[in-house]
């Protein structure tokens, strides 16, 4: 935290199984408000970054797309619970360290911060806890969710030790999400479900000394989903 001057105005701290879509939502959302009012923070890449140091491993290959990451991927579960048990926050700290934007998007990817972040892959309780925590009155939880089917046509495919783990399970029951973004072809466009939250963050934007998000919204055409 001692990074910030007056820290976030709003923290969206996404969750969602795999292929829900919570990255490309998170994205959407950081296009739409742009990267120096909006940063995504993703708590894999610190949790990816300190096992590929501890473990000798190729950091750029664990953090792409490929076959590479998926032959470790149980045992950098095992080993990423090892460390949340013995400290809670650690990954959290290490994700939201030097941002500076006013929204905060909780994700899988890391940038700076003004006062907004968001938050795009919270895995675990403990993970929505230290947010909480350190940001009660700025903290939303929102859910993407997408059915089996849907999943399994974007590429996914039920991975033992994986799918039934707490990282991929943890947040499926006893938590009361502030949103819910349903990513499906027959539900509502992503646009229509994002409003209300892009309206949050801009009117948290207004409020926040040197931002006027207005404008922007009005003179630049890229900002647009």
């Amino acid at each position: 935290m001692e990074d910030r001057v007056s820290g976030p105005k709003l923290v969206l701290v996404f969750t969602g199984k795999r292929k829900s879509g919570k990255d490309y939502v998170t994205d959407l959302i950081q296009n739409r408000l742009g990267t120096d009012v909006c940063c995504v923070l993703r708590l894999s890449g610190p949790l990816k970054h300190q096992y590929a140091q501890e473990h000798g491993l190729d950091l750029e290959q664990l953090l792409g797309p490929g076959l590479y990451k998926e032959q470790y991927r149980a045992d950098m579960i095992q080993w990423g619970e090892t460390r949340r048990r013995q400290d809670p926050g650690f990954f959290c700290r290490l994700a939201t360290r030097g941002a500076w934007q006013p929204v905060w998007v909780v994700s899988d990817a890391l940038c700076s911060l003004i006062g907004q972040l968001v938050v795009s892959d919270a895995r675990r309780l403990s993970d929505l806890q230290w947010f909480w925590s350190e940001f009660p009155q700025q903290t939303q939880s929102v859910r993407v969710q997408s059915s089996e089917k849907t999943r399994k046509q974007r590429g996914w495919s039920f991975s033992t030790g994986v799918d039934d783990a707490e990282s991929e399970c943890g947040l499926d029951s006893g938590v009361e999400f502030d949103w819910i973004i349903t990513n499906e072809a027959d539900a509502p466009s992503l646009e229509e479900q994002l409003q209300p939250i892009l309206k949050l963050a801009e009117v948290v934007t207004l409020n926040t000394e040197g931002f006027s998000l207005q404008q922007r919204l009005m003179g630049d055409s890229h900002l647009t989903l």
